[in-house]
């Protein structure tokens, strides 16, 4: 019938209706109610929790240690992502379905683990230790565990580019005198640079937000105190508007790069086409 509309799922008002009511209970009130609970702060009483030394180096290691792990997932991601596409090697299915155990390892184990082998007694640790190399109960630590639960995000978002891009393109690159260096930053680079950014910028997120893996590696020490265990600090003293204040401004960072990434993966479709 012509001038007639079929859809596979009918009732939009109903679906939107649904999806307005299910994103409200399960995001918008939630996030309301940390702003609101912060609110009930004065604002000197605000700037005094959000804001003090503490909170202060919470989030200059929180972010140090999220960069450092996201600009190491980038070239992990991007040499891993690389490999699975453009060559066949024996169980490559395999290697494939380890990227995503990250995603669905709790992250507390990946953190218990971590500590367990970086530590003085521990599988690396007897031997990296006496050299000077310390992981466990130090920030290096963080970055070692951030990078194993952002890495799946580099790897997955690089990967279908790289799968889509055509290996003539390279050939006649070197065909037409194009060093391996130039083929990369004049032919690959321009392609694979958005996804690797938009990969980066989910790593990052997912750093900021980590809590259950850092908290064994990092042994609680305030030294080494990132702005999740902060919060939970706060909790824990009964101090709830304070701990509001501090996730009240990881919030609103998190608000910031969820449009870059936005941003980023449009600028990434654009580019495709």
């Amino acid at each position: 019938m012509s001038g007639v509309s079929r859809r596979a799922l009918p009732g939009f008002r109903v679906g939107l209706g649904y999806t307005v009511f299910y994103l409200s209970v399960l995001v918008l009130i939630p996030l309301a109610a940390c702003v609101f609970k912060a609110a009930s702060l004065g604002p000197a009483e605000f700037v005094a929790a959000a804001w003090s030394p503490r909170a202060r180096a919470a989030y200059a290691l929180t972010f140090g240690v999220a960069f450092a792990a996201a600009a190491v997932n980038v070239v992990l991601g991007l040499v891993v992502a690389w490999t699975l596409v453009r060559y066949d090697f024996p169980f490559k299915r395999f290697v494939d379905a380890l990227v995503d155990v990250p995603l669905a390892l709790p992250t507390a184990v990946a953190g218990l683990v971590y500590a367990d082998l970086y530590s003085q007694n521990g599988w690396l640790g007897h031997i990296l230790v006496p050299l000077g190399f310390r992981a466990a109960y130090t920030p290096l630590g963080i970055v070692l565990v951030l990078v194993f639960t952002g890495f799946p995000f580099v790897v997955r978002t690089v990967q279908p580019v790289l799968a889509d891009l055509d290996g003539e393109v390279e050939e006649a690159a070197a065909v037409l005198g194009a060093t391996r260096w130039q083929t990369f930053r004049r032919v690959l680079f321009p392609t694979l640079f958005p996804p690797a950014l938009t990969g980066f910028a989910l790593a990052f997120a997912r750093g900021l937000g980590e809590y259950g893996s850092v908290i064994f590696i990092s042994g609680g020490k305030v030294d080494n105190e990132i702005a999740a265990v902060l919060i939970v600090a706060r909790l824990e003293e009964y101090a709830y508007a304070e701990a509001a204040a501090v996730a009240v401004v990881l919030l609103v960072i998190s608000f910031v790069l969820l449009v870059l990434i936005n941003l980023l993966e449009r600028w990434s479709q654009r580019h495709a086409g």
